[in-house]
């Protein structure tokens, strides 16, 4: 059975879950990009919880930082910025994540 996505504030900038607010993805990233994103984030994710020492925490949490930044969920909150930054932010911080990590 599919899971029910998470419930969104109003405003759609925000999705809610077990009661805590948390910044929703931006809804521009076309799917296959966000897709892309997702999978870094959860490999990041998976590398912190693996991690064997500092740096390789480091490296990994730097990773799940960038696919959240890259996904509109931290930094400048996507609803203020302009469409042009919007797709800057998606295509510079995919690339960078690519580049740093080759799957």
């Amino acid at each position: 059975m599919a899971k029910e996505p998470p419930e969104k504030t109003p405003d759609g900038h925000f999705v809610v879950i077990d009661g805590r607010r948390w910044r929703a993805t931006d809804p521009d990233i076309p799917e296959d990009v966000a897709a892309r994103l997702r999978r870094h984030l959860m490999a990041g994710r998976r590398e912190v919880r693996d991690a064997e020492d500092g740096e390789a925490e480091r490296v990994a949490r730097g990773r799940v930082h960038g696919a959240k930044v890259a996904l509109g969920e931290r930094g400048v909150p996507w609803w203020e910025e302009s469409g042009e930054a919007r797709r800057r932010r998606w295509e510079e911080g995919l690339a960078r994540l690519d580049a740093d990590h080759p799957e």
